[in-house]
């Protein structure tokens, strides 16, 4: 499995996996026969898979895959995934109240009906989306209970996109206090896409902060206020979840087909990491996995494509070299305008009356670079009717003037009113 220098390519853990492959075939000729359900978890499959290498999620003393799998889609009709991340160790899912218009935590659910004994082996994480006040976030909670066929969460983010440290209240101190002892959440902690140095720095002064999931990335890496904020989280026992790992843009430049092409600045970057192995989502997750603080990587996957791309990165033992880091500090550099690196106060201290830009540019990656046009459309739609229609007539040259990232607000203001209307 392991070459003399402890890479595992993804060729050689094709040839691992398409073994155990050829053994869940055998399982699903049978359940076809009528031995077994469709999506039922068995031993032996579990079993013939490499597991991906876990961690220590802080203060929690619980041990989680480093590599987890987001779900933020309809899970409903794509059971197999959740089979096959099982197969691998791939235990943690993350999901949460509003994704997929519920129906990701509905197909949670449909997998555990199905499969009893699998709830006992996933460590199941959700968010309380949307939520505005403690009475939201009981509500969610409930809700998600009745979707996923489950009586406890395991990881709950109870604030779905904090901004501000402000929004994690005594009252919900309480709350947290109080779901624990009835047992209905193992721990707690809230995810962040913006403002996260400010966020983080707070939250390690309290005691009731389990685990953040924060957005963090080659670019984020960036941020000179970062590392002390992950210093300080880990060393307050917090443990750290990375997303947005991929670090991708809101915007791209598009030839006159309408077809996306790559800088000279990402060029170089493709051509450094083909040059050391790997591809370049793959060197994505290895440069934030590479930090030993960050218990795991969580990464959407939507097909088994993607499972069997990301895996290998878990097992490889080299470690990303001066060059490597350079090579990704220069393409940040380089490509800075075209990624909200979440400083949300900026903007709002510039466009008061404005305050979603951060959000709006983030709406704008999930449509432009995830192809979730869908789920970004629903996002913009759920920004007060009376910000958007301001969104035209808007002067942004304080706020770009501003802009760390020299981006161009206005430019992408205009797209979004275009796109995501």
């Amino acid at each position: 499995m392991y070459k003399k220098d402890n890479r595992i390519t993804r060729r050689n853990f094709l040839k691992t996996a398409g073994i155990a492959s050829l053994g869940s075939v055998v399982v699903s000729c049978k359940a076809k026969s009528g031995q077994n359900e469709p999506d039922t978890v068995t031993e032996t499959q579990k079993s013939e898979y490499p597991q991906v290498p876990r961690r220590r999620l802080g203060k929690t003393g619980v041990e989680v895959p480093c590599l987890s799998i987001g779900l933020m889609y309809n899970l409903l009709d794509n059971q197999i995934l959740l089979r096959k991340s099982l197969d691998w160790g791939v235990n943690y899912w993350d999901t949460s109240n509003g994704y997929a218009g519920g129906n990701s935590e509905r197909g949670i659910g449909k997998f555990f009906a199905n499969n009893p004994d699998a709830r006992k082996k996933v460590f199941l994480v959700t968010k309380a989306s949307g939520a505005r006040t403690v009475a939201d976030v009981e509500k969610r909670l409930q809700t998600s209970f009745k979707r996923m066929n489950t009586d406890y969460i395991d990881m709950y983010f109870g604030v779905h996109g904090l901004s501000n440290p402000r929004q994690l209240t005594d009252r919900l101190k309480q709350w947290v206090i109080n779901a624990k002892k009835k047992k209905q959440i193992r721990f707690f902690g809230f995810s962040t896409h913006e403002n996260m140095a400010q966020n983080l720095t707070a939250a390690a002064k309290l005691d009731w902060v389990d685990a953040i999931m924060t957005s963090y990335n080659f670019r984020v890496m960036q941020n000179s206020k970062m590392p002390a904020a992950i210093e300080a989280c880990h060393k307050a026992g917090i443990g750290l979840i990375a997303m947005k790992t991929q670090g991708k843009p809101s915007w791209e430049i598009k030839t006159e087909a309408d077809k996306w092409v790559l800088t000279e600045a990402e060029k170089k970057l493709t051509e450094h990491l083909i040059k050391r192995g790997f591809t370049t989502a793959q060197a994505n997750i290895k440069i934030v996995l590479d930090d030993e603080r960050f218990s795991s990587v969580c990464v959407g996957m939507t097909s088994i494509a993607n499972i069997v791309e990301n895996v290998p990165v878990t097992f490889d033992k080299t470690k990303l070299t001066w060059m490597d880091r350079e090579a990704f500090k220069e393409f940040a550099e380089a490509s800075c305008n075209s990624y909200c690196a979440g400083c949300s106060n900026v903007c709002k201290s510039a466009l008061p009356d404005m305050p979603y830009v951060s959000d709006i540019m983030r709406y704008l990656m999930y449509y432009n670079s995830y192809g979730d046009r869908e789920e970004a459309r629903k996002l913009f739609a759920q920004i007060p009717q009376r910000v958007r229609s301001r969104l035209l007539g808007t002067d942004y040259s304080t706020a770009e003037a501003r802009c760390p990232q020299h981006m161009p607000i206005g430019k992408l203001m205009a797209e979004a009113a275009t796109k995501l209307a």
